[in-house]
């Protein structure tokens, strides 16, 4: 690898911590601002000032923002995410399970929505102006222009509501059958898949198109090469990289569209916890899972941008 693809390299990890800089700020004055006062939601209405007060002082809320933020941060670069106001446990104990959860519905929507992608983006690259690749084109648009909550809330009205095949609400207990289990994930997993699959088809589609109009792709259907042996032993290779990217930047809309697939569906997951945690104003708690959503898309985007540089040839 060439000094120069490692100073690129480089460039786009301090990028990336100097986002995740500014995130953290952002999030915590964003949060720090919420209307309502933490102490007298925890106290309720009936606690007198004199108590509000001295729980705003045990919980340092009396302190200046910027004192409270440096502090918070100091906390985070050491792996500590504060305690939670409402349960009065750590935050990274509250965490823990629910992350499991989430990262479980992420893996099980990409390992179906990856090869969904790469199969309809690939075959409509290969017969490209059919009524085929037409017809992939239109439902793709289609489905971008549907928000994430339109997506999710049709999907209960027709298999829970008319059809009634699937429980409306992913509850994720103890699960003791794969039917128990395909009941649970089936709602969340189908919204997530739609939402990642149409933006990764368009992509894979537009990088195999690119490589079938080089030269060499087409001096090989020149020589005789039918048009599948031209995209998967030719093109297909030489696109790995962009193809690559898109998956990557695909999957970034995996944090945005978890939040809203939990909360619509109820799933025990970090963006519900996170959601609960605004209702009760319960700042440490909504802070840390924010940041950890942050951290994820900008590990998505940044891995996208090393692996469009790796793959760029004029790079090599």
């Amino acid at each position: 690898m060439s000094p120069y693809v490692l100073n690129l390299v480089g460039a786009r990890l301090l990028i990336a911590a100097l986002t995740l800089l500014i995130v953290s700020f952002a999030v915590f004055f964003a949060t720090a601002m919420l209307p309502g006062d933490t102490a007298t939601i925890l106290l309720g209405q009936a606690a007198t000032p004199e108590a509000v007060a001295g729980l705003r002082t045990a919980m340092h809320l009396d302190e200046p923002a910027f004192i409270r933020f440096m502090r918070w941060l100091a906390g985070l670069a050491t792996g500590d995410l504060g305690t939670s106001y409402v349960n009065n446990i750590a935050v990274a104990d509250l965490i823990g399970g629910r992350f499991v959860n989430t990262m479980r519905l992420a893996g099980v929507t990409t390992l179906i929505a990856v090869p969904l992608a790469l199969m309809l983006g690939i075959t409509a690259a290969m017969f490209r102006g059919s009524l085929y690749d037409r017809i992939v084109t239109i439902c793709t648009i289609g489905v971008i222009s549907v928000p994430e909550f339109m997506v999710a809330t049709s999907a209960v009205l027709i298999f829970s509501v008319y059809l009634k095949w699937l429980p409306a609400l992913s509850i994720a207990g103890d699960v003791t059958s794969i039917g128990e289990m395909l009941k649970i994930y089936a709602m969340p997993v189908i919204t997530l898949t739609f939402v990642v699959s149409a933006q990764m088809i368009r992509m894979t589609r537009a990088a195999v198109v690119e490589t079938i109009d080089t030269p060499y792709v087409e001096a090989a259907l020149l020589k005789g090469a039918s048009r599948p042996r031209m995209v998967l032993r030719h093109a297909l290779p030489n696109a790995v990289g962009p193809i690559v990217n898109a998956i990557a930047l695909s999957l970034s809309y995996l944090v945005g569209g978890v939040i809203i697939v939990e909360t619509i569906f109820n799933y025990p997951g970090v963006a519900k916890l996170m959601v609960d945690g605004v209702e009760t104003r319960d700042l440490p708690l909504i802070q840390s899972c924010a940041m950890i959503f942050c951290f994820g898309y900008l590990l998505l985007i940044t891995l996208a941008d090393i692996i469009a540089i790796l793959a760029n040839p004029r790079l090599r």
